[in-house]
Formats: structure tokens, sequence, C-alpha cells
């Protein structure tokens, strides 16, 4: 899976190295959307991964958001798998 995901954290590396130095510091969160994309996709793989990323650079903006957000350790599961464990 990790052949999947390199590509992909590539660009990002490109992205931090190649463009964000000419650009103004805007991320309003710990770490910064970049770093928590590349963290994303290590743990979660392309699919999950790439959706919390680009979920988490959807709402870096000035009335989102700010402060300390981790990527998350596991998947939340879904509105009808907690419902399920919940009746149990």
């Amino acid at each position: 899976m990790k052949f999947l995901t390199a590509p992909f954290i590539l660009l990002v590396r490109f992205y931090q190295g190649a463009i964000s130095p000419f650009t103004p510091a805007a991320c309003r969160f710990e770490p910064t959307c970049s770093s928590y994309m590349i963290q994303a996709l290590q743990t979660h793989g392309l699919f999950y991964g790439g959706y919390l990323g680009i979920k988490r650079i959807l709402r870096c903006h000035p009335w989102g958001g700010k402060g300390y957000d981790p990527v998350p350790t596991s998947p939340q599961p879904s509105p009808k798998k907690r419902e399920k464990e919940n009746k149990k």
C-alpha cells in the first residue's frame, strides 16, 4: 500500500520545499496542513488519508478553526456502525 501513497507524499514534499517557502505562512493549525496530509497518508492510506487531508485543507481559512489538530489514530465508525455497537 505504501507504493500508492508514495507519489502523493512526494508531491506534498515538493510543495513544502519548492512552493511553500515563497508564500506567506497562513496555516492556522498545528501541525501544518501539508504535514497533516503526509501523516494522514502514512497512517490511513491513500483514500481515507487523502480524504482527511483534503478535509483539513478546506477547513484552513480565516473563518475555520485553529490550534492543535492531530491526525486521528483510527477512522471514525459510520453512524450505522455506532448505532449497532450501542445496541449491543
